[in-house]
């Protein structure tokens, strides 16, 4: 069974990926998130700063980043499940 990343996790490595990405630290204070909701359940939640949007799909288990031109320049994968070594 795969654990679902808490929120305040994913916000910390969309900020991370924000810094990475060029953003200044003033607009990275400015960020604003919003929920994407069907009935009950929420499916994504996105993150705005500056020129760039992440979005995270939880069920797929990534966060999509955007430039500002609507072009995907990352993806961060949340649910990797490690490798495991073999014996020599």
């Amino acid at each position: 069974m795969t654990a679902i990343p808490q929120d305040e996790d994913v916000r910390q490595l969309v900020v991370q990926a924000f810094h990475e990405l060029g953003l200044s630290e003033a607009d990275i204070r400015d960020l604003h998130e919003t929920l994407l909701i069907d009935g009950r359940r929420c499916l994504a939640r996105s993150y705005r700063a500056g020129h760039l949007l992440a979005m995270w799909l939880l069920q797929a288990g990534v966060v999509q980043f955007y430039d500002g031109e609507g072009s995907m320049v990352a993806t961060l994968r949340l649910f990797q499940k490690p490798r495991h070594r073999s014996a020599a």
